[in-house]
């Protein structure tokens, strides 16, 4: 970790599964922190985009939706949306893009309220992958940032200045060529007191926010016969929503990593999901973990957070499959799911498993997206399509004072 700046290298796009149509066998279950065979399920090449949609005259396809899910507003940005997220009270979305700037919107008007940008983050041009606010101070007036160049930014979004940053390096335990540490995603503890990053170097890097140090790099051990920690790059990052010192990580290499911020190595792990993007996320009421795989089958699937067992999969959507890239719970009764190939966000009923409602012919996947828990906006979802961020309501989440 270090305070200067040195070169990185672009973000890659998301590894992908075999193109293979026949459909996986039922899921291996090993023990906790068994090493399951993960070099043969994880492709060496970047997937093939998907083809833009679009329309029979050429045009690109207009958006539509179904069910009980309305488009309330539609944010346009001046290049690709990479990672969006609403404030702990709702009132503020911010949207990191492509080129390394921040916008935040009043949720409220839909107005720009704030550009997040510094010089090194203009000189740098690479994506912001991860946001969040914080839960502690001033609650939503700081905000976290990861970008791909491997910074780590906290924001003071009214005055739009950079409290403070950081570049994080590769740390390894053996001497490997030197390379620039990619910061893919993030996430806050309860009090607020500590974040965690996840990397393109398949380690974690655990923060103390109060004093902004690093307090330790988990990662799996040298050992091959037991994976307590990743082998691939790193996408999703979850804190427990109640427990402190725990949280979760996903990625590339086909498992789900249970952490203690006690410990260096993970302390146990459940096999199967293929996160490629912001799709991992506990919920507090159910204790139950929603995974999102950019994959053809098992796209959506929901384990016990203790025992780590399968507790549902997602059947796909009847009109079109589509590749996982985010999800999230929406209450206790609805998830949502959103990704590529067919380009659409579904609301599903966790109870019947059905899609109630989709935002869907949508020129560009979904890359991400984000529902506000609290506020007067609380139900709302935010989905980014290519240079556009969907503000999404259910008949049953309009605005509350209305």
């Amino acid at each position: 970790m270090t305070l200067e700046l040195s070169n990185s290298l672009p973000v890659d796009c998301p590894d992908s599964e075999s193109d293979d149509d026949s459909e996986p066998a039922s899921d291996p279950k090993p023990e906790p922190n068994e090493a399951p065979n993960t070099q043969s399920d994880v492709s060496d090449q970047d997937p093939t985009p998907f083809p833009e949609k679009k329309e029979e005259n050429g045009e690109p396809t207009q958006p539509k939706t179904d069910g009980d899910l309305h488009i309330q507003s539609v944010i346009e940005c001046d290049c690709v949306v990479m990672t969006c997220q609403f404030s702990t009270d709702g009132s503020l979305l911010a949207v990191g893009l492509c080129n390394g700037t921040i916008k935040v919107y009043s949720t409220d008007s839909g107005e720009l309220t704030q550009t997040l940008r510094d010089n090194s983050s203009v000189i740098s041009g690479l994506p912001v992958t991860g946001l969040r606010f914080t839960c502690s101070g001033n609650l939503h007036h700081l905000l976290l940032a990861t970008y791909a160049s491997g910074c780590v930014r906290c924001w003071y979004v009214w005055g739009g200045q950079c409290v403070w940053w950081l570049k994080e390096s590769k740390d390894s335990e053996e001497d490997e060529d030197p390379q620039p540490r990619e910061s893919l995603c993030l996430s806050t503890s309860l009090s607020g007191e500590r974040a965690v990053t996840g990397g393109s170097d398949a380690t974690v890097h655990l923060y103390d926010l109060n004093t902004c140090q690093r307090l330790q790099v988990c990662r799996a051990s040298a050992s091959k016969a037991v994976m307590d920690g990743h082998r691939f790059r790193i996408f999703a990052v979850s804190f427990h929503p109640e427990r402190e010192t725990e949280f979760i990580t996903g990625g590339w290499d086909n498992t789900v990593q249970f952490w203690d911020t006690r410990m260096q190595h993970s302390i146990r792990m459940l096999y199967g999901p293929h996160v490629c993007g912001d799709a991992l996320h506990i919920n507090p009421a159910s204790n139950q973990i929603l995974s999102g795989s950019w994959r053809r089958y098992n796209t959506l699937e929901v384990w016990d957070y203790d025992s780590g067992r399968k507790v549902f999969e997602v059947p796909q959507d009847p009109h079109e499959n589509s590749r996982i890239y985010t999800c999230y719970w929406s209450g206790q009764d609805h998830l949502i799911g959103g990704g590529g190939q067919a380009n659409m966000l579904r609301v599903v009923n966790r109870h019947s498993l059905e899609t109630e409602s989709r935002l869907f012919d949508l020129s560009s996947a979904v890359y991400s997206s984000s529902v506000c828990l609290s506020g007067q906006w609380a139900g709302l979802i935010a989905a980014s399509s290519g240079k556009q961020v969907f503000l999404l309501h259910r008949n049953q989440n309009t605005k509350k004072h209305q």
